[in-house]
């Protein structure tokens, strides 16, 4: 039947699904072991809250379902992408992804750790910043002892890298 031919209030609404972490086009999904656990139970979680939906109206029952399912379409599309990256035999002397990097600020002394992890693993307020963040990218291949310069504003911060553990 047309489109022409349904009532306005019969068409189903498109749920609005934010998008997950940015990972360009042709990127592999680089992902920690605990990464991908971190999304197998963001999963079992999303397919928890869809079978114990309680909710009696049924238009807003599917609708909460198609959310629902938008949202493990994206979530299983990433899993299906992800490359698990085993930290083990990784050069201990190297920083590459899944790295816990040691940085002092040589200015102020202030120390910061930091561990390079997948997109969707990210998260700064827990010292975890994406393989395709700015920092990441300035730190991966260099050694103990070096320094990164980060551009701020228009100030330059320079850090030292003090220490590299897997």
């Amino acid at each position: 039947m047309s489109r022409g031919f349904v009532r306005e209030g019969d068409q189903e609404e498109v749920p609005l699904v934010p998008q997950r972490a940015y990972l360009p086009a042709g990127v592999p999904n680089f992902v920690t072991r605990e990464g991908m656990d971190q999304l197998l139970r963001e999963k079992e979680e999303l397919i928890t809250e869809r079978e114990n939906l309680d909710i009696t109206n049924e238009n807003e029952k599917r609708l909460a379902q198609n959310y629902l399912n938008a949202k493990l379409q994206l979530l299983d599309e990433r899993i299906a992408d992800a490359r698990i990256v085993e930290i083990t035999g990784q050069p201990p002397d190297e920083i590459t992804f899944g790295a816990t990097v040691t940085l002092m600020n040589k200015l102020s002394g202030n120390v910061q750790v930091f561990r390079i992890v997948g997109v969707d693993e990210a998260n700064i307020a827990k010292g975890k910043i994406s393989f395709l963040s700015p920092l990441a990218k300035m730190l991966i291949s260099k050694k103990t002892g070096e320094r990164v310069t980060i551009k701020h504003d228009k100030e330059e911060i320079v850090f030292t890298i003090i220490k590299i553990t897997y």
